[in-house]
């Protein structure tokens, strides 16, 4: 298929400064959890990008000096030599496809606290870190800021030995970077030529970018990556300034990539910010300089992207979520096929991967992050090496994503779902306005399955042990989910609660079937991720009362990690949502619950007309449970192996459902991997890694 002439203009090359890309798809810089741990995992990672089509890949931060040092959390360092391999690997993996390979230096400045290199950390003015465990930042004296050009321009030219392309000046992204921070008043209140006047705040931003220029900028594309507005009024950087800002430095750099701050404004979630949110905000940059300008928007649509450009709006396309649910985005839309482009859902999973120190994950794309680790490509999937048949019981997630995998490999695959329509939990879940967007999980998959041949799926199809017996199938995959508890057992309740009126319990399950409770309804969160705030909300919104308690400090408190946590906070107060923590139930009776402090257990009677646990999840394995205890019978029926997964096997996440579902498909008929179904990187030996470099 050929490329929709209304989209060509995504593939046009483009100048940056001394250096061409060979279209407008530009994965800017993002976190991953991989870094200079996993180095291999990284460049596989990023390689894939290149090969899908991204014009342009990019690093994510990368710390300059120890002073800037982001322990726990696992990004690039580039503080000597030492550290070249890891880029090398990386730019040459970019380079194989062609693409452009930028990196994206910074100084963290007073948001970090040194763990590991334990330097006092250097902020504009004497501050608290960020951190908040009683350190504080040091204000920079006029030595320390010119040790700063000095780190940065060496990084810089160590840069250009590694073979980047493109070599960022970084100030956005609000607290996170230490020249952004200068530019902020609430943080630098210096008097002297750093200090005041925003011209005098914005002088290490230009020095520090014509120090780069001078130490690379007549072979490397030099990009200044900036924040245009806080969203936080005259209190943050804003438009005014932003506007001053972009006029006196507009022909500085070579390229402008801009967004908003802080990064739960730029990665916005899907629940609360549509594709192309940023627009608004972000289309004054180019009436305002020559260079081009690259910016986001979890831009998934290949009409969005160029009317990005025609409009004026962008010259570049960038991306960092949809580059990660996608891959091969651009060559999708290339090839005319963008109607399976694997959409971004805006979850906000694979930020996680930075706040928790572990290698990034996808909830619609399970192949990220196991690039290198297991070899598992995200377009390609090793045939089958037999002509089996499979039946995958249960059409949700992890059912789904089992069944197209399965039959990618070309397996024969039958799909049964007891239910009216394919989905499972997803179909529940986006019942909820608040999550309407993650329905592309189950739409994606669904469609890509009805375009092979060697699939047939049925709805209104369950199934008991001896259908599954006579169809005969040599594997069989049980996907018949979970459903939530509730007797309020969980995190905090190991025992279940004392409940006198059975009839006040509600299950999350029936308010996303539709059950609307009146009167007062209190929802008890102990699962402390999305659902409950969820709940809260849909019910909120529909003008119930609310009441959300949760025995952790903080309301939702696990998506700190996704981004998602001050939005919800923000959204149930508007909703006039009430919110107590510190409590769990000391039990449930006639018209009221007994809340309880978690610390000194004083009781505080509540009135309640109908109450919600999120608390934990149980498997529905019964059919396999019983699949399981006629083993005997299997052979007699052409049975090899029957397998649980996703929510069936152990509850979890999305991603792990879905994840769990294409191991199962990939591992079909496969060579048994062993206790440790990966490679690892635990030789930190770089001569042994790259021997080319030390040699």
């Amino acid at each position: 298929m050929a490329t929709d002439p209304s989209h060509r203009i995504l593939f046009e090359p483009l100048r940056i400064g001394p250096k061409t890309t060979k279209n407008r798809f530009y994965q800017v810089p993002h976190c991953n959890g991989m870094g200079h741990r996993w180095p291999r995992t990284m460049a596989e990672m990023r390689g894939i990008k290149a090969e899908g089509g991204w014009g342009v890949v990019c690093t994510e931060e990368c710390s300059v000096h120890p002073t800037s040092d982001l322990t726990p959390a696992t990004l690039m360092r580039l503080w000597d030599d030492s550290d070249l391999p890891v880029h090398e690997l990386m730019v040459n993996k970019v380079h194989e496809h062609g693409a452009l390979a930028g990196i994206q230096l910074v100084h963290n400045g007073q948001s970090v606290s040194n763990y590991f290199s334990r330097i006092p950390s250097l902020a504009p003015s004497p501050a608290p870190t960020e951190t908040g465990n009683s350190t504080q930042a040091r204000g920079m004296d006029k030595q320390d800021i010119r040790e700063l050009r000095r780190w940065f321009r060496e990084a810089a030219l160590r840069s250009r030995r590694a073979g980047y392309d493109i070599i960022y000046v970084y100030a956005a992204h609000g607290i996170m970077t230490l020249l952004y921070q200068f530019l902020l008043q609430r943080f630098n209140q210096r008097t002297d030529e750093y200090g005041g006047s925003l011209e005098n705040r914005l002088r290490l931003v230009r020095e520090v970018l014509e120090d780069t220029r001078d130490a690379v900028g007549h072979d490397c594309a030099v990009a200044f990556r900036f924040a245009v507005d806080e969203l936080m009024g005259p209190e943050g950087m804003h438009k005014a300034e932003a506007e001053d800002i972009v006029g006196t430095l507009a022909e500085l750099p070579d390229l402008w990539d801009v967004n908003v701050a802080d990064w739960g404004n730029d990665s916005l979630p899907s629940r609360f910010g549509a594709e192309g949110a940023q627009e608004k905000y972000v289309q004054f940059v180019k009436s305002l300089t020559t260079k081009p300008v690259v910016g986001v928007g979890r831009f998934t649509s290949p009409d969005t992207m160029a009317g990005q450009i025609t409009r004026g709006v962008l010259d570049l396309i960038g991306a960092a979520r949809p580059s990660i649910a996608d891959p091969f985005l651009p060559q999708k839309i290339k090839e005319g096929r963008s109607d399976e482009i694997r959409e971004c859902i805006g979850c906000n999973m694979c930020t996680s991967g930075d706040y928790v120190a572990y290698p990034m994950r996808c909830t619609q794309n399970p192949t990220m992050g196991e690039e290198w680790r297991r070899g598992w490509h995200p377009e390609r999937i090793a045939r089958a090496a037999t002509s089996d048949s499979v039946l995958v019981v249960g059409g949700g997630p992890s059912g789904l994503e089992a069944a197209l995998a399965a039959a990618n490999r070309g397996y024969d695959v039958t799909l049964a779902e007891a239910s009216h329509a394919l989905g499972g939990r997803v179909l529940g879940e986006t019942a909820l306005a608040p999550l309407r967007q993650w329905k592309r999980l189950s739409d994606h998959r669904e469609y890509m399955l009805s375009k092979q041949t060697n699939a047939r799926l049925f709805t209104q199809s369950r199934l008991d042990a001896d259908q599954i017996l006579e169809m005969g199938a040599a594997h069989v995959a049980i996907a018949t989910g979970a459903v939530w508890r509730t007797d309020f057992t969980g995190i905090h309740h190991r025992f279940p609660v004392p409940v006198s009126a059975p009839e006040l319990i509600i299950s999350p399950e029936d308010i996303m079937s539709g059950t609307m409770p009146g009167g007062r309804v209190m929802i008890f969160d102990d699962d402390h991720y999305y659902l409950a705030s969820s709940l809260a909300e849909h019910l909120a919104a529909a003008g119930i009362d609310v009441l959300l308690v949760t025995p952790a400090a903080e309301v939702a408190g696990w998506t700190h990690f996704t981004l998602e946590y001050e939005h919800i906070q923000t959204r149930l107060r508007e909703l006039d949502v009430d919110m107590v923590c510190h409590h769990g139930i000391g039990g449930i009776s006639n018209g009221h619950v007994r809340l309880e402090c978690v610390y000194t257990g004083a009781s505080t009677p509540v009135e309640v007309d109908a109450v919600i646990p999120v608390t934990a999840r149980n498997s529905r394995a019964p059919l396999f449970d019983e699949l399981m205890t006629r083993q005997a019978e299997w052979a007699d029926h052409g049975i090899r192996t029957v397998t649980r997964i996703g929510d069936c096997l152990v509850p979890g996440t999305l991603a792990m459902a879905i994840h769990s579902g294409h191991e199962y498909a990939r591992n079909l008929d496969a060579p048994d991997p062993g206790d440790i179904p990966f490679r690892r990187e635990n030789d930190f030996d770089t001569s042994r890694i790259w021997p080319e470099f030390t040699s």
